[in-house]
């Protein structure tokens, strides 16, 4: 961890905006402070372009001034009734507040603001790292105050609140989410008085909106390791209330000295495969989900065990219930991700018997441009302990995908049309719109994807008209 000193700091800000933003504030006699997370990624040497600043004094006329005197480029946009004013200037976002305080009731985390220090701004920030401050004035340019000692908690890679941590929690209980957030991003440890009061005050989630809670969890999810958040969830006993599907896959059931699989853990390891392969949102959320329905589909057998019978069909359905539930977008993005969940047993399938051309492109088929993504989360999904067959099923998904390059190449199935359509089939044997024209198009799909045919026009119709003639049916020219 960088730790520079007042001087180095001075350096650091010392830039066009943040040198406009000083004089500003100096011209206007307000104290002036950068706060939060853009001096926390300072010290964490991270880059950053939202810049948040606490004026002790009226935050939005801060902004005004501050605008104006970057001019015509600088775009402002004033929330009067939040008492906060932004300015976007090139790349960067500067968020202006005034310093507040803030007193809750328990049945809302919308704080009732007054105007404060900014003693009091800090005290009512969520993390000591993100508590700290450093003064824009002339004359105490680059002054780091930093009274709960976030710069220690930084080094020692702890998340801690700046108060007791009960109260912050209960207060917004956002902030659990955002504290086990953050602990995942930045792959630090939950101080244990702060970690006992998530697990006291969990029930409080309940108070918080699915979307502010889906915003944590792709934050999560996006994490470089991000079964840490789901693990950390599950500790303190917020998981199984704001995502119960997930803690259903929990355990191992034992009958006759059989066990199954731990599911829960097990997609944790296939979530943090694809996130080294793919920082990809929603191919993340399919791998998270990919065996969601194994809870609903256990069955034991006398014979084969424990069994997870369309275990992808179900939890195929289940993912726009859960999208449902956290209130996310019900567009393409949760299509794909169902499609995912839906096909993710076809390679391994295919990868455990003879890798036929037949069976790579109907995968091709159904996956279509998503299968890459497919592959992607397959392969994660091999997480055996036993190296032999590890390595034979990683061995046989790269035939597969070999095959999958030669055939889309060979037979264009990835982006298939079907060579004779349905409006050319009623022309050529004088038929209206009816169940025979289906049966048609589906036999040519058929005999294309088993390679019966080429993916051509005239072999397709010559298959068409062969089939047709089964079915007591000659072209127009023929009758």
């Amino acid at each position: 961890m960088y730790t520079p000193n007042r001087e180095e700091l001075c350096k650091l800000l010392d830039t066009p905006i943040f040198r406009k933003i000083s004089e500003t504030a100096d011209s206007l006699a307000m104290e002036c402070y950068v706060v939060g997370g853009y001096v926390r990624d300072i010290f964490l040497e991270r880059q950053s372009k939202d810049i948040d600043v606490v004026v002790v004094g009226k935050g939005i006329e801060m902004a005004r001034a501050f605008a104006k005197r970057l001019g015509r480029r600088a775009h402002l946009a004033v929330y009067a009734n939040f008492g906060t004013a932004q300015v976007k200037y090139h790349e960067h976002e500067i968020e202006f507040v005034g310093a507040r305080k803030e007193s809750y009731t328990h049945d809302s985390r919308n704080p009732i603001v007054e105007d404060g220090t900014l003693e009091d701004d800090q005290n009512r920030r969520d993390f000591t790292i993100n508590a700290m401050a450093i003064c824009l004035n002339g004359n105490r340019f680059g002054e780091l105050v930093d009274p709960f000692d976030g710069i220690l908690d930084l080094e020692d890679r702890i998340i801690r609140t700046p108060l007791e941590p009960g109260i912050t929690f209960s207060d917004d209980p956002l902030r659990m989410l955002r504290c086990i957030r953050f602990a995942t991003q930045l792959n630090f440890y939950i101080e244990d008085d702060t970690f006992n009061a998530l697990c006291e005050n969990k029930e409080r989630i309940r108070i918080i909106s699915r979307e502010r809670i889906n915003e944590e969890l792709n934050k999560i999810l996006l994490s470089p390791v991000p079964s840490k958040g789901f693990i950390e969830l599950d500790r303190c006993g917020l998981l199984e209330i704001i995502f119960p599907q997930l803690t259903a896959m929990q355990g191992v059931e034992v009958r006759n000295g059989y066990g199954h699989k731990e599911m829960f853990y097990h997609t944790l390891e296939v979530l943090d495969n694809v996130a080294k392969k793919s920082d990809n949102l929603w191919l993340r959320w399919a791998a998270l989900l990919h065996d969601i329905g194994k809870p609903r589909t256990k069955r034991w057998d006398p014979v084969q065990k424990w069994t997870f019978h369309n275990h992808n069909a179900v939890g195929e359905k289940m993912v726009k219930r859960i999208f449902q539930d956290f209130k996310m977008p019900l567009n393409e993005k949760m299509r794909y991700v169902a499609k995912l969940v839906g096909l993710h047993m076809r390679p391994i399938v295919i990868a455990d018997n003879e890798v036929t051309d037949s069976a790579v492109r109907r995968l091709l088929f159904d996956a279509g441009d998503d299968i890459d993504d497919l592959m992607t989360l397959c392969e994660a999904d091999i997480t055996s302990k036993n190296e032999v067959r590890k390595k034979r099923f990683l061995n046989n998904f790269r035939i597969v995908r070999e095959k999958l390059k030669d055939l889309e190449e060979r037979d264009r199935i990835r982006q298939f049309q079907p060579p004779v359509n349905g409006e050319e089939i009623m022309l050529t044997f004088g038929l209206e719109p009816c169940d025979t024209i289906g049966r048609l198009k589906s036999l040519v799909k058929d005999a294309i994807l088993d390679g019966i045919i080429p993916n051509e026009h005239d072999a397709a119709l010559q298959f068409i008209i062969e089939r047709a003639a089964e079915m007591g049916l000659k072209p127009r020219n023929l009758q």
